[in-house]
């Protein structure tokens, strides 16, 4: 401000309320995404202590109404460095900024039900499931060029993905099993988007919260527009320079959501930290399991299993029960280990989507899960014993045996995309979709 006084003190004598306009260093070389804001809550205390050994406040605390006015039009600060803090808040806004870098309470968690079956929802879920993944490939292909990326189209997108799997848990998840090498970032992006509502809702978080991580998970990977596309593409494996560079793209996606006019707090944390281990071995930073947003760890669970689970130029995807079990294997080291153990429950055993060999030798695909059974979810059987095709027919594994068609059924085990030439894109196209939705 002009004529105002500015005054230095050390950072470990920060007080709420104050005006810090100036650091020890230049500000590039800190965590801090806007050069000059109120101090607003102790997290932010926390980082100022971490990066300096002193600042510059302005000559007085502004009055709360101006703290609040400036806030609104700066959006903030916030620390990349942020902890899982607990500490209460006393505005409704700064109570939702902290509830979303947290896990439900008990007393808050919500319990989702289907509002409607697979059947009805398939058909609007693969719209928007088309509809997302051209938005998700414009976000990328658009940066490359230099246009500037579009959030309120990018939110558009993710209600519509919210609202989705609000109605319905199975349709869009199972859709997220139809997948394009050759389109793998944007596909990727998208599904991680899917798994990550999917999972939010499992976790009991109210819509906000739940429109939050899709949005960020949408642009978890949004720094790899700027990796030189015969890296990011390669068939083989990453020399140590390779892997350098492609090790920057937390990086990168970071500084470019912080430079939209209307950043997303949320979204830079996940896309910035959603490689940080719990363990201090990951990137790009090697935080602490206190110091990783909560988000980043809700998709730091989502991403893996999407990418295990995708064939991509240099690797065949494999099934979901070994995504699950080297998810499982990395808890506690790679992974939030409480988170992981929800996650592997959120997914399941037979996810939608799933190719499944029965004890009979037949061969079907998972489409429905069973909340009362996950080792009798609904499938579509689509070969016989001798692996040639048949006349689809649906069979619920979890009725009844006087009420189901073949009570002896029973899946033997799953196995990947492409077993025995299924191809659940391929399949889609031929007919699974007429099927559903008669």
């Amino acid at each position: 401000m002009k004529n105002e006084l500015h005054l230095k003190l050390p950072a470990v004598d920060l007080k709420l309320g104050m005006h810090v306009v100036e650091l020890d260093r230049p500000w590039l070389e800190t965590d801090f995404l806007i050069q000059g804001f109120i101090v607003q809550d102790q997290q932010e205390i926390d980082a100022f202590i971490r990066q300096c050994d002193y600042v510059y406040i302005a000559g007085k605390p502004m009055p709360k109404a101006q703290e609040s006015e400036r806030r609104n039009e700066k959006k903030g600060l916030f620390s990349r460095q942020t902890k899982d803090a607990s500490k209460q808040k006393t505005s409704k806004q700064k109570t939702s900024e902290h509830q979303c870098r947290t896990p439900p309470s008990v007393e808050k968690k919500l319990t989702y039900i289907n509002k409607i079956t697979i059947e009805k929802e398939i058909a609007v879920a693969q719209s928007t499931y088309t509809d997302s993944k051209n938005v998700a490939k414009n976000i990328m292909d658009g940066i490359r060029i230099g246009r500037m990326l579009d959030m309120n189209q990018a939110r558009e997108s993710v209600d519509d993905i919210v609202d989705s799997i609000l109605r319905n848990n199975n349709a869009l998840v199972w859709l997220t099993k139809v997948k394009d090498k050759d389109e793998y970032t944007a596909e990727h992006s998208l599904n991680v988007c899917i798994l990550s509502i999917a999972f939010a809702r499992h976790l009991g978080h109210d819509e906000e919260d739940i429109r939050k991580i899709g949005l960020g998970a949408l642009l978890h990977d949004v720094g790899k527009s700027k990796v030189p596309e015969h890296i990011l593409n390669k068939p083989g494996r990453f020399t140590d320079e390779e892997f350098e560079i492609m090790k920057q793209h937390p990086t990168h996606g970071r500084n470019l959501l912080a430079s939209l006019p209307q950043s997303d707090h949320a979204a830079i944390d996940i896309a910035y930290s959603h490689h940080e281990r719990i363990d201090g071995k990951g990137y790009p930073r090697g935080l602490k399991p206190h110091q990783i947003p909560y988000f980043a760890k809700i998709i730091a669970l989502t991403d893996t299993y999407d990418a295990i689970t995708s064939s991509r130029c240099y690797d065949n995807g494999r099934a979901s029960m070994n995504a699950l079990d080297i998810i499982y294997q990395n808890k506690g080291s790679q992974f939030d280990e409480e988170l992981a153990i929800e996650f592997i429950k959120c997914i399941g055993i037979y996810p939608p989507g799933s190719i499944v060999e029965l004890n009979t030798g037949h061969v079907g695909i998972v489409i429905a899960e069973n909340a009362k059974s996950k080792l009798k979810p609904r499938i579509i059987i689509v070969m016989g014993p001798n692996k040639k095709w048949v006349n689809e027919r649906i069979v619920d594994l979890g009725k009844d045996t006087e009420n189901t068609q073949s009570p002896q059924l029973a899946i033997a085990r799953e196995v990947p995309n492409g077993t025995h030439g299924i191809d659940i894109n391929t399949f889609i196209k031929k007919g699974l979709k007429l099927q559903l939705t008669k």
